[in-house]
């Protein structure tokens, strides 16, 4: 029995390896998402291709399998993804069924489910499965999964949510504005089309966004004249949630270059001990590096604003004591991080690595966050600072025996 359960939680740790912690750094895993994005493409192109009569009568079969086979394979993914959630160190420390909950419940997880779910009640439940056919255009979604653009656009679009929120209400008022006068200007003229305040905010909606269909024109010299300020004010404000977006995209677009995931930081086990809850508020804070070997992080005389943390890879830090190799789960640069110091030590990587950086600005709210992982960061600069200061109180004593013959 034992061999047996070794065997499957042997397997377990390895699926779990290949389809969360090792995307981009294994062949398997490499292999493993380019065919789940080679599959969605296909699947969209196939739902594309059934809309088009000729091609739905001559190879409706075939893409009715091929359908059949796809969804398949997604359910695989998504019962393999349920089932190696356990995995996750966030998620270890509750029991089985409520780690995989919480791991179903969030929005990749509904993503996955909703891909499959129209197919099984199409078929088991009977249901109409050419309205339920729209639904598998959600298989696109499931690339956002692969596309760290997405993951960040999402990103800029909360930090800015009140900004946003502030835009979306001057929208409003403005909206209001503009088919209120609209009302009392043609309401009496076209009754019809412009006879009541609801009515009208389909003209002012369409005009503020200068989309301006034509079916509703004022017809009033006045009327022209509110239709020409609306426009303007619809230029001035629709230009607000633009520029928001795109400078908080450029913004977040410059400070890091990947997403930070779970699986990333899992990878690191000053982490492990978070809850769920901890590792949302944390992941924001974390600023994550994809960097080729033989690349200098850390240059000696370079200001300390920022520590590295190891999700995956090998560096080589020269520091005044030797050398030390820091590899997966490690963290260093946090001496001078600390003391606001510049940095003594060089650090190069010596193979692919991927790395979390935490600019000095976020610690603070890391150690609010988690005061543990800030007692361990700091316990570990204090380690590292009297072993630094040991080597350095050694070396003349060291030189002094040295002279001592020639004296």
């Amino acid at each position: 029995m034992q061999p047996q359960q070794s065997f499957w939680l042997r397997s377990r740790k390895a699926i779990y390896e290949i389809i969360e912690v090792g995307r981009g750094d294994h062949y398997h895993s490499r292999l493993f998402d380019g065919f789940l994005v080679a599959l969605i493409l296909a699947n969209v192109a196939a739902f594309c291709a059934e809309t088009v009569p000729e091609i739905d009568l001559a190879y409706g079969p075939w893409l009715a399998n091929f359908e059949r086979l796809s969804v398949s394979i997604f359910t695989v993914e998504y019962l393999l993804r349920v089932w190696t959630s356990v995995e996750v160190p966030f998620l270890a420390r509750m029991s089985p069924l409520r780690a995989r909950w919480v791991y179903m419940t969030r929005p990749l997880q509904i993503v996955d489910l909703l891909a499959v779910l129209p197919f099984y009640l199409g078929t088991i439940a009977g249901l109409d499965l050419r309205v339920l056919r729209a639904f598998r255009l959600l298989r696109l979604l499931k690339l956002t999964r692969y596309s760290p653009a997405v993951h960040t656009l999402a990103r800029v679009l909360w930090n800015e949510r009140r900004a946003l929120t502030g835009a979306s209400l001057l929208l409003l008022i403005v909206l209001l504005i503009a088919s209120s006068g609209m009302y009392f200007i043609e309401g009496a003229v076209q009754p019809d089309k412009l006879g009541s305040v609801p009515l009208a905010a389909y003209w002012a909606m369409t005009t503020l966004t200068t989309v301006g269909y034509g079916d509703v024109a004022p017809l009033t010299a006045l009327g022209k004249l509110w239709a020409m300020a609306t426009m303007v004010c619809g230029l001035c404000v629709l230009a607000l949630p633009v520029a928001i977006v795109s400078t908080g995209f450029a913004q977040e677009v410059g400070r890091r270059d990947f997403v930070v995931t779970w699986a990333m930081m899992s990878r690191v086990p000053i982490f492990a001990d978070l809850d769920a809850s901890q590792v949302t508020e944390v992941l924001p804070l974390m600023h994550a590096l994809h960097v080729p070997p033989n690349v200098e992080l850390i240059s000696p005389g370079s200001p300390g604003t920022a520590m590295y943390f190891i999700a995956s890879g090998h560096v080589r830090q020269y520091t005044e004591t030797g050398v030390c190799d820091r590899r997966t789960g490690d963290y260093f640069g946090v001496v001078a991080f600390l003391d606001g110091s510049p940095n003594t030590s060089r650090a190069v990587s010596v193979t692919r690595c991927r790395l979390l950086k935490l600019y000095r600005e976020d610690f603070q709210r890391l150690e609010a966050m988690s005061p543990a992982i800030g007692r361990q960061i700091r316990s570990t600069a204090e380690r590292r600072r009297a072993e630094r200061e040991a080597s350095a109180g050694s070396q003349p004593m060291q030189r002094s025996l040295e002279r001592e013959p020639e004296d």
